[in-house]
């Protein structure tokens, strides 16, 4: 265990314990300073502090940081594609059918058990059972994912995240005739009955804007690219089926009930049967990197299901 000394200078009386030490400890990420934080691992005066303690100028702040725990999770070589990495961080073209972390019933074969076993020294990395992950993908959902392998590169990445710097840009199949461009400027939050939805349709919620355009159509479907400029759960799929468009292939949001009124030999129901999933896909990450602050982008090319379903459609996927 590590111990860091910080003194509180005159221009930093008054501020909160936690900002305080977000601002002086940069390799830590500020919900590790709250984790320690809250183990007691920070005290001022010798006394365990609290997070909203406003210590005084000279004050002596010591942050006991213990070496990060081996994981419980057990490494799995998933051998998963790598599409940039360096000592910092890496991307990967996550393959649809692999959880992002483990969650409720998924303890294994998730995104974190593969990079346990693919990146050396990732494990305790911004915590223990999601080590490195920044951000997430549905399981089902295909392509780019980063993943820090640092603690300052988990920070930098977070607040790039938050502050809505990095692009994002995916493919969808959806039913029907969408326009073709447009932008969902909407509030997001639970489904009202179904608790394992979110819809755009609620009184309360946070705000998600999806900006698209429609690539190609056929087969009484289109292939659509929306940019995210927020990141809300499951944000294009609900603002596609609420606006009457729902992916292809998703049981959650209505395409497969759409799918199951179309004739057997319909394109947009065979197109379904063979990606066999909601047709989403990650198709590239644009950021700037925490560290060094060069400008770094990511593309993942489209996986063999998806290319399936739109033969099937007969629609070729445009030339960028």
């Amino acid at each position: 265990m590590a111990d860091v000394l910080v003194r509180v200078e005159a221009g930093e009386a008054g501020m909160r314990l936690d900002q305080l030490l977000a601002a002086r400890l940069p390799g830590l990420s500020r919900s590790r300073l709250r984790k320690l934080i809250d183990e007691g691992l920070v005290r001022v005066a010798g006394v365990a502090a609290k997070a909203s303690l406003r210590p005084r100028a000279g004050a002596e702040i010591e942050v006991s940081v213990p070496e990060p725990r081996p994981t419980a999770l057990v490494p799995e070589d998933l051998r998963l594609p790598v599409l940039y990495q360096d000592d910092e961080l890496l991307v990967i073209d996550k393959p649809a059918g692999i959880a992002v972390h483990p969650g409720a019933g998924i303890d294994s074969g998730t995104v974190v058990h593969g990079l346990l076993h693919q990146v050396r020294g990732l494990a305790g990395i911004g915590g223990e059972l999601r080590p490195g992950i920044v951000h997430r993908l549905d399981k089902e959902t295909s392509g780019c994912l980063v993943v820090a392998k640092t603690e300052p590169a988990l920070r930098g990445l977070q607040a790039e995240f938050k502050s809505r710097r990095v692009q994002k840009r995916y493919l969808a199949i959806v039913h029907g005739k969408p326009p073709d461009a447009g932008e969902f400027d909407t509030l997001h939050g639970r489904h009202p009955v179904d608790r394992k939805r979110f819809s755009s349709r609620v009184r309360e919620g946070r705000r998600a804007v999806t900006r698209f355009r429609v690539l190609a159509r056929g087969g009484g479907a289109a292939l659509v690219e929306a940019e995210l400029l927020t990141g809300r759960t499951h944000q294009i799929r609900a603002h596609f089926a609420d606006a009457g468009f729902p992916l292809l292939g998703d049981a959650l949001y209505g395409g497969r009930r759409r799918e199951a009124r179309l004739r057997p030999d319909a394109p947009a129901r065979r197109a379904a049967a063979a990606i066999g999933r909601h047709a989403l896909h990650a198709a590239s990450l644009g950021f700037t990197h925490p560290i060094t602050a060069v400008s770094v982008r990511c593309d993942a090319p489209l996986p063999g299901d998806f290319l399936a379903a739109l033969r099937e459609l007969e629609i070729r996927v445009p030339v960028r």
